[in-house]
């Protein structure tokens, strides 16, 4: 996912998405001891990207007092 399309998110879409990708890395996770992923680098990007989306949801959060 892009920067551009994770900032066109809102709170509750981020939320969301952080939950389904977790829920996807603990599954890749745990395939993982059966069998060798063909990708390997699904692990870091799927991390990188639930970090982007929690930074952007931190900053959200962090202007909500400002606008009120």
């Amino acid at each position: 996912m892009k920067k551009h399309e994770i900032a066109a998110m809102n709170e509750k879409e981020l939320v969301e998405r952080i939950a389904e990708l977790e829920d996807r890395l603990a599954d890749i996770n745990f395939y993982k001891v059966i069998e060798q992923p063909q990708n390997p680098m699904v692990f870091r990007n799927s991390r990188r990207e639930i970090a982007r989306m929690k930074t952007r949801l931190h900053q959200l959060q962090a202007a909500e007092p400002l606008k009120g």
